[in-house]
């Protein structure tokens, strides 16, 4: 944008455009196709620990994932908002009330005491150093109400670096705009997905440098991916309603005050379960059939990023589809599995449905 469109904007309004679904963003149903592993509620998070196990929640229920059957192993106070298997062994849980548990050969261990206040995690990262790596959506909300931190347009949160074996927590960052996910840049400085500023940040020294831009959705979790690179799950879209309603500050406080949460203009991880909803009606359906390329407030989006985090890849499930609210990618030896707290599934994105 030039300097003269900045100065003619108040006058002539200014443009709400939303970054395409083009080159690697391009739209599929690659999703929609994957092979279902397990169906299983607000199915969340994933993780892998030193001993092969595999790991899932949902709600507030840890579960070990073994194939296709999904074991309840304990149910903690409050819902499980991230996990991270420790290279030393043990697997660190985070619970959106503030709690922070190492379980490790049977016992468990709070953490929460390292840090100055309770901090409702929303990720994880694991380093080898011993260090923890905590992102904080909001330091006045937790973290299962970011759709209430994004239209009150919160940008409270914060990254700590933990030391396990000291007990100790330091902020390294704040003032970041719903961080959702974590990485490393092949530095070795921290990487974070900030959610409502729709990009990917290095924090590594100095001013935040951005790594990736204009993403077409909100970025939630950073895991791995074998070979190199990162995958990185989008959990909710952005559409021109939604960003007009986030600049419209007295409609979006009226609309807080009097319309009940699952029915405000917002992103959400599933949607079309309720005839008052926004977006209804010819833009989006038409003869009762939902266009695959209409301006939904859910969609399922996962994308391949390559060491410099540049999307590679990315697999959808449009508006029409059904496997939205993309959370989490683990990225295993002979499978890639998928969580989708919308659609309550957990798929394996390396092999297809068999076709009827």
């Amino acid at each position: 944008m030039t300097l003269l469109d900045r100065l003619l904007d108040p006058f002539r309004g200014e443009a709400i455009t939303i970054p395409p679904y083009d080159g690697a963003w391009k739209p599929n149903t690659l999703l929609e196709t994957a092979a279902k592993v397990a169906t299983l509620a607000e199915a969340d998070n994933l993780a892998r620990d030193g001993e092969g196990a595999v790991w899932l929640s949902g709600g507030p229920v840890l579960y070990r994932l073994a194939g296709r059957d999904v074991e309840p192993v304990a149910t903690f106070s409050s819902a499980i908002t991230a996990l991270a298997a420790l290279p030393a062994g043990g697997l660190v849980v985070a619970l959106s009330d503030g709690g922070l548990l190492l379980r490790r050969g049977g016992e468990s261990r709070d953490l929460r005491e390292a840090f100055p206040a309770a901090v409702s995690a929303t990720a994880l990262f694991a380093g080898d150093d011993g260090t923890l790596l905590v992102a904080q959506g909001s330091a006045g909300l937790p973290a299962t109400e970011w759709v209430p931190a994004l239209m009150r347009k919160r940008r409270d949160g914060a990254l700590w670096r933990l030391d396990l074996a000291g007990g100790k927590a330091e902020r390294i960052a704040d003032g970041l705009a719903f961080p959702t996910g974590l990485a490393l840049d092949e530095s070795g400085a921290p990487v974070v997905a900030e959610a409502f500023a729709h990009r990917l940040v290095a924090l590594g020294g100095g001013r935040p440098r951005t790594v990736l831009d204009r993403i077409p959705g909100y970025p939630g979790k950073l895991s791995p991916a074998r070979g190199g690179g990162w995958w990185l799950a989008v959990f909710a879209p952005r559409n021109r309603l939604i960003e007009l309603v986030l600049r419209e500050d007295r409609f979006r406080a009226d609309m807080i005050a009097t319309v009940p949460q699952d029915h405000w203009i917002a992103p959400a991880l599933r949607s079309g379960e309720s005839f008052l909803e926004p977006l209804q009606r010819g833009g989006v359906r038409t003869m009762g059939v939902r266009k695959p390329w209409a301006p939904a407030r859910s969609y399922g989006l996962v994308a391949r990023l390559d060491a410099q985090f540049r999307p590679v890849e990315s697999l959808h499930s449009r508006a029409d589809g059904r496997r939205h609210g993309a959370v989490c990618v683990l990225d295993l030896p002979e499978s890639r599995l998928v969580a989708f707290k919308g659609a309550g599934e957990v798929v394996d994105i390396l092999n297809r449905e068999p076709q009827a």
